[in-house]
């Protein structure tokens, strides 16, 4: 009886959530707040954390402006090709903070998330075969692998999160959670109805997530051409009398 209000509730929040209310207004349903302290616990939340307590500098768009920007190809590409734009754009960073360097300061996530028993950053052959450990990474840790690539080019330039950040992210995090919820609840009743809507959720909390990903690659790749130009020499125009 319990499994089957169970059901039903699921099934009407689920009708109430996607047919009811559009996308930007479920965004704007999130608190653009910053980051409270709860929020900065564990190993992702203690990594954006540190990013909450800078200056109003940001990055030049956010993360709602990219696909009314130049920036929308490089999001569109990454959400095509998102692993090997994974791994371009961590290249593009790392020799955008130390040129030429090549792939010599690359580590697994750059060491923002920490380890877990044996598998430490720095210590996965990332020395000798950068590449393969860069696609290992883009594959089995593709949030991680974009939101490592943002902090390079955020602590490099002392960048902190704007209300987008923060409201894309809570976003993006609340449907992950309410689609494992989903699933669930689907393997806990034999309604086949759970088991559709589940697999709803699911393709919609993917697509948000790539949507948020190949917005966050494209903002990333953006700031660093905009910092490039802003820091190349410029020709000066020499009068003859």
């Amino acid at each position: 009886m319990c499994l089957t209000l169970a059901s039903l509730h699921l099934t009407h929040i689920v009708h109430l959530l996607f047919s009811s209310l559009h996308l930007n207004m479920c965004l704007f349903c999130f608190s653009s707040e910053p980051l409270s302290t709860h929020e900065r616990k564990g190993r992702h939340g203690s990594a954006l954390g540190q990013f909450a307590d800078y200056s109003s500098q940001t990055f030049d768009i956010s993360l709602c402006q990219v696909p009314c920007s130049r920036a929308l190809p490089c999001c569109i590409g990454t959400m095509l090709c998102y692993c090997p734009a994974q791994v371009w754009m961590r290249h593009r960073a790392l020799n955008h903070v130390e040129p030429g360097s090549g792939w010599s300061n690359y580590k697994c996530c750059q060491g923002n998330f920490g380890g877990c028993c044996c598998l430490q950053p720095g210590q996965m052959g990332e020395e000798t075969c950068p590449v393969p450990c860069m696609c290992m990474e883009a594959c089995l840790c593709p949030g991680l692998a974009v939101s490592a690539t943002s902090m390079v080019v955020r602590q490099h330039h002392g960048l902190g999160l704007d209300a987008d950040d923060v409201r894309l992210i809570r976003c993006s995090n609340c449907l992950q959670i309410f689609a494992c919820f989903c699933h669930i609840v689907a393997c806990m009743t034999d309604c086949e109805a759970d088991d559709k809507i589940a697999q709803i959720v699911d393709c919609v909390a993917d697509a948000v997530f790539c949507s948020v990903a190949g917005c966050t690659t494209a903002q990333a790749h953006h700031e660093i051409k905009l910092q490039e130009n802003r820091s190349a020499p410029t020709a000066q125009r020499m009068d003859r009398w």
